[in-house]
């Protein structure tokens, strides 16, 4: 008998399929970005960047690497100094 538990999804909904990077939901998408980078980012949110440019597959997903490089374009673009991409 094995000691480590089974790999594979979780119980409920939220684990019943794989995340693709390449092409989220804005609303997965949101949930994932305020999990994994402790600030709340709505769904909100993400509309208005899409709607000030940020590009989308064309279903309407959203790359996460293309937003990325879309966010540091813009933020560029603005002036803000690159220490202040990372900072908190």
């Amino acid at each position: 008998m094995s000691e480590h538990a089974p790999s594979g999804p979780g119980p409920g909904p939220a684990h019943s399929a794989r995340m693709d990077p390449r092409a989220l939901a804005l609303a997965d998408a949101a949930r994932l970005l305020t999990r994994l980078g402790g600030r709340a980012v709505t769904e909100a949110m993400l509309r208005e960047d899409v709607t000030a440019g940020c590009p989308t597959n064309a279903d309407g997903t959203l790359n996460l690497v293309s937003y990325a490089a879309w966010l540091m374009a813009a933020r560029r673009a603005r002036g803000d100094r690159p220490e202040a991409f990372t900072s908190g």
